[in-house]
């Protein structure tokens, strides 16, 4: 097989540091197992983040993400962890993650954990009319 799940995350310099920017990932084929069955938990994952002087590599990503797919974590825990490691590698000025995972039980669970940079405002949004 030429590719395998890592936990590497790889970045690259931002192109526009000195402007606040949003990136938005979409992460829809997200797996890992229930830790209390075993069977398998479905979720999309979005990321928005205002990117500092680093921005994740998506082909990294896309192999960080598949590194969960065997292992078993509650959905509030893994939402975390994954926040945690992309904040540590990309430094981000603000970065949200949302989980949504798919029913489990005839409930679903949405996750969303955010980091701000200590210091860091956003914006005033522009309403156009």
């Amino acid at each position: 097989m030429p590719t395998s799940p890592s936990k590497e995350l790889e970045t690259f310099d931002n192109p526009m540091p000195e402007r606040d920017y949003t990136i938005h990932i979409e992460v829809p084929e997200f797996t890992c197992l229930c830790p209390k069955t075993g069977q398998p938990d479905f979720a999309t994952f979005y990321i928005d983040y205002v990117a500092d002087q680093k921005c994740v590599e998506l082909k990294a990503l896309k192999m960080y993400m598949w590194s969960f797919r065997d292992e078993g974590h509650f959905h509030e825990k893994v939402t975390n962890m994954i926040l945690d490691d992309l904040v540590k590698a990309t430094e981000p000025r603000f970065m949200r993650l949302t989980g949504k995972f798919n029913v489990r039980g005839g409930i679903y669970t949405t996750v969303v954990a955010e980091h701000r940079k200590p210091g860091w405002e956003a914006p005033t949004p522009v309403t156009l009319p």
